[in-house]
C-alpha cells in the first residue's frame, strides 16, 4: 500500500483534469498489480506500479538537474507534465501480461516449474506508446502535446520503426520541439537499468 499511495499521491498533485478518472480505470485494469515486464525488470506483481515510480523519481532528478544547466527548461516543460508523462508512460501493459509457470535451470542446473508471465496481445494490438496515449485520453484525461508525445516516443529509438521515413521524422521532431520527450525517455532507461537492474540479471550476463 505504500508504493500505491505514493503513487497517487504524486498523480494527484498535478491536479489535472481527468486524474480520478484515470485512477478509476488504472484500478479496474489491474494496473497496480501487473508486472512491469515478463522475464526482466521488477518481473512481480506490483512491479508496472514500482516502475512507474522510479522513472517519475529519475525524470524529477533529472528537470531539477536540468533547470540548473539550462534555467529556461522551467517554462517549457512543467513540474506536472513531467509527473504526468513519467508515471502514465507504461500503462499499455495494463493487460498484456497473464500469470503462467515456465521451466528454469535451478542454481544447480536442472529444470524446474516456477511460476512467471506471458506475454498476450490480443486484448487491444495497438503498439505500445501510442496504446498508453490512447487509453488515457479515452479514460478522461486532459493531456498537452508535449505530454502526449513523450508518452509515445518513450522508447525512444526502439519505439521507431525504421522502415518508416515518417516514424523517424516524428521522432526527431518530437525531441526538438518538446524537451519533456527526452526527459522521460532517459528517466524509463535510468529507471529500468539502474534502479531496477537485480544480482540474478547480472549473474547471467
Amino acid at each position: 500500500m505504500g508504493c500505491k499511495n505514493e503513487f497517487l499521491e504524486l498523480l494527484r498533485s498535478t491536479e489535472r483534469d481527468g486524474v480520478e478518472d484515470v485512477i478509476q480505470e488504472l484500478e479496474t485494469q489491474g494496473f497496480f498489480t501487473a508486472p512491469a515486464s515478463s522475464n526482466h525488470h521488477l518481473n512481480t506483481e506490483g512491479g508496472l506500479m514500482l516502475h512507474s515510480i522510479n522513472t517519475c523519481k529519475a525524470a524529477l532528478s533529472i528537470w531539477e538537474g536540468m533547470k540548473n544547466l539550462e534555467p529556461g527548461i522551467e517554462k517549457e516543460v512543467k513540474r506536472e507534465s513531467v509527473i504526468i508523462a513519467s508515471l502514465l508512460h507504461d500503462v499499455c501493459k495494463i493487460d498484456i501480461y497473464k500469470r503462467s509457470v515456465k521451466k528454469r535451470k535451478n542454481a544447480l542446473g536442472n529444470w524446474e516449474d516456477t511460476e512467471g508471465y506471458k506475454v498476450t496481445y490480443k486484448n487491444f494490438p495497438m503498439g505500445h506508446g501510442e496504446k498508453s496515449v490512447i487509453f488515457l485520453l479515452c479514460s478522461g484525461l486532459e493531456m498537452t502535446e508535449a505530454e502526449m508525445l513523450a508518452i509515445r516516443w518513450h522508447m525512444g529509438a526502439w519505439g521507431i520503426n525504421m522502415n518508416s521515413y515518417e516514424d523517424q521524422r516524428c521522432y526527431d521532431t518530437s525531441r526538438c520541439l518538446y524537451p519533456l520527450v527526452s526527459i522521460i525517455q532517459a528517466a524509463d532507461s535510468l529507471a529500468a537499468s539502474i534502479l531496477e537492474r537485480s544480482e540474478a540479471e547480472i549473474d547471467e550476463l
